[in-house]
């Protein structure tokens, strides 16, 4: 299903790069359905599923499909009619930007360090520590803190986008070497990219577990972020919810892998909150909060709004030798930006 329009020259050239690469990937044996986003560009090579992609299988996870930013998501909270200038310096003050992790802050709950333990994907030293340190930490790329007024309330909001740091990182190379063992005995014609783990074999249960419990991290290192600014704020939390962009999702015996895709239907989100969901676009352009219908062409899902064709580099190329300075200062103008 092809939810996507060209409206110029460069556009089209997406659009054409992000139909081979769909094709490609809708020749895999598991998959029975699939759908590009308004928003999708290709990433990797040819038959790689593209950002804005959502492919649809038959009792088969394949982790390069969900990439190794499993579980990529949104959380928002509204501090009601706080300041907010205090809200940013709060949370600046709460997370870490950047690579790598820190060693204190945040406790791991016992629960979650015991599903650790247990999962044989999970079970390993790095991941065990990564799981620790990684708590309360953002990342870099297109991860982001944002303080905004809400349009439609005039509350103060805060949202933080990421996903689950090395912890998720580490469960995705796990998976993908006991993906490419299957795909050697199954069907080696199979590229690499779109190696699968079959759900009915033990490790599929054990893989889909493991991603559950790396949900349950990603959704935890969102609220501790949230919780600890409430604190320092000393302000009242008015309301919270959260959803996830990338990601795999099991409808009976369907799992629908969401490439930078934001799931619509509540079926798709167990902790739902009055069906809304979070779509960020740039950095100069709103949060949208929205609710939305299932349909035959969207398979329940929505955009994730940041796709994107031109890189930074080429991007500051584009603006003809000026200095990154003046470009940043005209980009991120009556902006608060901090990094």
């Amino acid at each position: 299903h092809q939810n996507i329009k060209a409206e110029n020259e460069l556009e089209a050239s997406n659009v054409k790069s992000v139909l081979d690469t769909m094709y490609a990937v809708m020749k895999t044996p598991t998959v029975v359905n699939g759908a590009i986003m308004p928003d999708a560009c290709p990433t990797g090579s040819v038959g790689q599923i593209p950002v804005g992609g959502v492919v649809a299988t038959k009792n088969a996870i394949h982790p390069a499909m969900h990439s190794a930013d499993i579980c990529c998501s949104l959380m928002m909270t509204s501090f009601g009619d706080a300041d907010p200038k205090k809200v940013l310096d709060a949370a600046y003050n709460t997370t870490h930007f950047g690579p790598g992790g820190r060693v204190d802050t945040f406790h791991l709950p016992d629960d979650l360090k015991e599903r650790i333990k247990n999962n044989r994907f999970l079970n390993n030293e790095k991941s065990i520590q990564v799981s620790r340190t990684h708590l309360g930490t953002q990342g870099d790329g297109n991860h982001f803190l944002y303080v905004g007024r809400s349009s439609a309330t005039g509350e103060t909001i805060m949202v933080t986008h990421h996903g689950s740091r090395a912890f998720g990182a580490q469960l995705y190379k796990q998976g993908m070497k006991m993906a490419e063992r299957f795909r050697r005995e199954r069907s080696p014609k199979t590229l690499k990219a779109n190696a699968w783990i079959p759900y009915s074999e033990e490790e599929g249960k054990e893989y889909w577990e493991a991603l559950q419990v790396v949900r349950d991290w990603t959704k935890l290192n969102h609220e501790m972020i949230h919780n600890k600014t409430g604190q320092k704020l000393k302000s009242e939390i008015v309301d919270r919810f959260w959803n996830e962009h990338n990601f795999v999702f099991k409808d009976e015996d369907i799992f629908c892998h969401a490439k930078g895709a934001t799931p619509l239907d509540d079926k798709f989100v167990p902790d739902s909150k009055d069906g809304l969901r979070l779509i960020p676009l740039n950095m100069s352009e709103p949060i949208l909060i929205v609710k939305g219908e299932t349909t035959e062409n969207n398979l329940g899902f929505a955009p994730h709004g940041a796709g994107r064709n031109v890189s930074r580099t080429q991007h500051i190329r584009s603006k003809g030798g000026r200095a990154i300075e003046e470009i940043f200062a005209e980009e991120t103008k009556d902006l608060d930006v901090r990094f």
